[in-house]
């Protein structure tokens, strides 16, 4: 009865069992030996075992109804007791387990525990109950959880932690709508203290409803303005492309381009400044006005030490230099230019070579700035 030996024995199960082999011996001794375990990695492996377990009797007559097998009881059971297993721990992973399983007749027993599961004291139980709830009804909908819907609305009207209300929210979100819309309207003001998993579903529900009917637009605009100034990149940066792929008024645009900038003068990660510089791309193709009211912002990203970031912010700026900004814009390069000779600087002569030319653009194309050039290029 050691448990190493159980461990290494129901390994090896599992592992025959995915290669193919069926082992229907293995099922009464696993029931026997190892369903009553405290050891955590034995009881993952038998989740593991349960998950992949034939649970059905092979069908003598192909148009007869497929039968459980009669020792599932007795796995049912046992499922039933983690369920309402006084550590949360083991609840919250049961749960989690939940969502794996897709026969009707095992998990049709343990709906009353899973709904008792959402009132649990620990938010790690309610948030994979939540789970377990959207998992049951989306599968089995009208037959075992016709409620479901209206138990996540009263679910979350009264839950505090983050993680639990995003569950509740993913599953009005993806069954109820309609109900995630109105929940939505309700705490429009308080969206900003849910957690970024919730900002990020708010902002795909936005998406969804406003492709399917645009004059639903005036209901999300608010909470997509409160969005972009989130303390969370990912959540400011999802706000601002889809302010934009709703909209192209220029108050709209020109919040996005602003979040863009920010973002990329914010973040030291060299591929979140490649992704917003190519949003900054896209934009600059149908909104070039607007992007040159934040083009000194973008200039500021050439303090990056990649020479790739810098020549992408070089390759944006250049088309919409005008006649307004030029001056500034080649006082900026020329600084940059005399940095590089100052410093040994990582991107050194590379970088040196792309300023120098973006400055020749910018003097061909606006003769009256290239007097004050002359003198910084004379030196190369």
């Amino acid at each position: 009865h050691d448990t190493k030996i159980k461990i290494r024995a129901l390994k090896a199960a599992v592992l025959s069992m995915l290669s193919g082999e069926t082992l229907p011996r293995v099922l009464m001794q696993v029931i026997r030996f190892c369903i009553n375990t405290d050891d955590k990695q034995l009881k993952k492996l038998t989740m593991l075992y349960w998950e992949i377990v034939p649970k059905y009797q092979e069908k003598t007559n192909p148009n007869e109804k497929r039968k459980l097998l009669p020792e599932m009881i007795l796995v049912c059971n046992a499922l039933m007791n983690d369920l309402n297993h006084p550590n949360e721990y083991v609840r919250g992973s049961m749960l989690r387990f939940i969502t794996k399983i897709n026969d009707e007749e095992i998990v049709g027993p343990l709906v009353a525990s899973i709904k008792a599961c959402l009132e649990h004291r620990h938010s790690y139980v309610r948030k994979n109950a939540a789970l377990a709830v959207f998992h049951l009804h989306k599968l089995f909908g009208e037959d075992l959880m016709p409620d479901g819907p209206e138990l996540m609305q009263s679910f979350i009207m009264v839950e505090t932690d983050t993680g639990a209300r995003r569950n509740a929210f993913l599953m009005l979100f993806n069954q109820a709508e309609d109900a995630a819309i109105e929940f939505l309207a309700t705490n429009i003001e308080a969206v900003a203290t849910f957690g970024d998993g919730f900002a990020l579903l708010v902002l795909e529900l936005t998406r969804r409803v406003c492709r399917r009917d645009p004059q639903q637009k005036s209901r999300f605009v608010r909470v997509l303005f409160q969005m972009l100034s989130s303390a969370s990149s990912a959540v400011s940066y999802e706000a601002a492309w889809t302010l934009v792929s709703l909209s192209s008024a220029p108050t709209a645009v020109r919040a996005a381009a602003s979040t863009y900038a920010t973002l990329l003068n914010n973040n030291t990660d060299n591929n979140v400044k490649m992704i917003v510089l190519e949003r900054l791309e896209e934009l600059k193709k149908k909104h070039a006005k607007v992007l040159q009211e934040i083009l000194m912002d973008i200039l500021r990203a050439l303090s990056s030490p990649s020479p790739d970031i810098c020549k992408k912010v070089l390759d944006v700026c250049m088309d919409i230099v005008s006649a307004r900004n030029v001056a500034e814009v080649m006082t900026n390069l020329k600084r940059e230019v005399l940095k590089t000779q100052e410093s040994d600087m990582e991107k050194g002569t590379v970088y040196r070579a792309m300023l120098i030319e973006s400055i020749h653009q910018c003097a061909s194309r606006f003769p009256d700035v290239a007097d004050g050039v002359v003198h910084t290029l004379m030196d190369f």
